[in-house]
């Protein structure tokens, strides 16, 4: 047991179990006052939680103690930034100094379960490749978020959002297993309904690949122990018709966008329908309860937090943007999956389901291990 996590468990207090996450507080559009908030509302909910926290001491120090967060955060101090606008391939050959890669590499020494980070998205994924690695026989890693829906849970499962634009038909295969583990640990979903993203729902539509993926997954229904509903269209994403949306990554993350626009423009339409006239004021108040409900369904805050799947460690990637409430949330999925021991369930799941797309060929002729 490392270091850090034997000091946590020895704690004297009334809490066992710690879970140990690694924070990045850099990278952040609203920098580390946001992110360490965020960690005080996860703290004051979860006593188990325990923070490694990565940025420059100096700065951290006064914030984690004018949030009364010493006793559950020790901090790394790290003089670098990823900035947004940084090419991954330069982070990963001179970013060793940054808050990101000592984030990254708190979990791959075993120090904490799961990493969090607002930062850079193309640089946190190729850092938690090189140095977390994939796990074997995983091609192509992938970012699940959750989308708000219909299901009685509230949410519904979608991969991939952006981590790589290209996805072949086994690739599409092996996030279905892969968003199946994520729903069924993640979700408590006992019999995941796993459908694939296209531009009809019927069967002779789409690419030639798509409906080689179709045929894959369905093939793989049994083995894999879910339900494979056939193609579902955009109207399904949000739908109880499905648990799991899978998809490439370039329309994944187009459509995650797409979704996170129209609810910030559906509150700008309200907020001017009810400002438009007395009346109109009148009925705001009057419908102001529903209207809290409407905005808690609908806020993207609640849902942030994309999990990178297919690695040998967890990595949560939160919005750029997210203020406190935001990094609240993926802190609160990043405890919900460690506590689970979601990683270790995915690579069972994985390694179980090998012979369903190893050892083939692909269409470049690439031959998987």
């Amino acid at each position: 047991m490392t270091e850090a996590i034997h000091r946590f468990a020895t704690e004297a207090d009334d809490c066992v179990g710690r879970i140990v996450l690694s924070v990045d507080a850099m990278g952040g559009d609203q920098g580390p006052a946001a992110v360490i908030a965020g960690m005080a509302i996860s703290a004051r909910k979860n006593p188990q939680i325990r923070f490694i926290l990565h940025g420059p001491a100096h700065e951290l120090g006064g914030l984690v103690e004018k949030r009364k967060l010493s006793d559950v955060v020790e901090i790394r101090d790290c003089a670098e930034t990823v900035q947004m606008a940084d090419k991954p391939s330069n982070v990963l050959r001179n970013g060793q100094a940054t808050s990101m890669w000592s984030c990254v590499e708190a979990v791959r020494n075993g120090e904490a379960e799961v990493a969090v980070s607002c930062g850079n998205t193309g640089a946190l994924m190729l850092l938690s490749i090189m140095r977390l690695k994939k796990l074997p026989n995983v091609h192509r890693p992938a970012i699940a978020c959750l989308w708000p829906s219909r299901n009685p849970n509230g949410f519904n499962v979608m991969l991939d959002v952006g981590a790589d634009i290209k996805a072949e038909p086994r690739d599409l295969l092996q996030y279905a297993l892969m968003g199946c583990s994520y729903a069924r640990n993640g979700q408590e979903l006992a019999r995941p309904r796993i459908g694939l993203l296209n531009n009809g729902t019927e069967e002779h539509k789409g690419r030639a690949e798509m409906k080689e993926a179709h045929d894959l997954i369905r093939d793989a229904s049994g083995q894999g122990d879910f339900d494979f509903v056939g193609f579902v269209e955009g109207g399904d994403i949000p739908s109880d018709r499905v648990d799991v949306i899978v998809t490439d990554g370039f329309t994944g993350n187009i459509a995650l966008k797409t979704g996170e626009g129209t609810a910030a423009l559906i509150r700008d339409f309200l907020k001017e329908a009810f400002r438009y006239s007395v009346l109109s004021r009148v009925a705001a108040v009057l419908a102001l309860t529903s209207m809290k409900r409407l905005q808690k369904r609908i806020d993207p805050r609640r849902v942030n937090g994309g999990v990178f799947l297919g690695l040998n460690g967890t990595v949560v990637k939160s919005h750029g943007s997210a203020d406190a409430t935001g990094v609240s949330a993926a802190l609160k999925l990043a405890f919900k999956l460690a506590k689970s021991d979601f990683n270790a369930r995915l690579a069972a799941r994985v390694a179980s389901t090998s012979d369903l797309y190893t050892d083939r060929p692909r269409a470049d002729g690439e031959i998987t291990a």
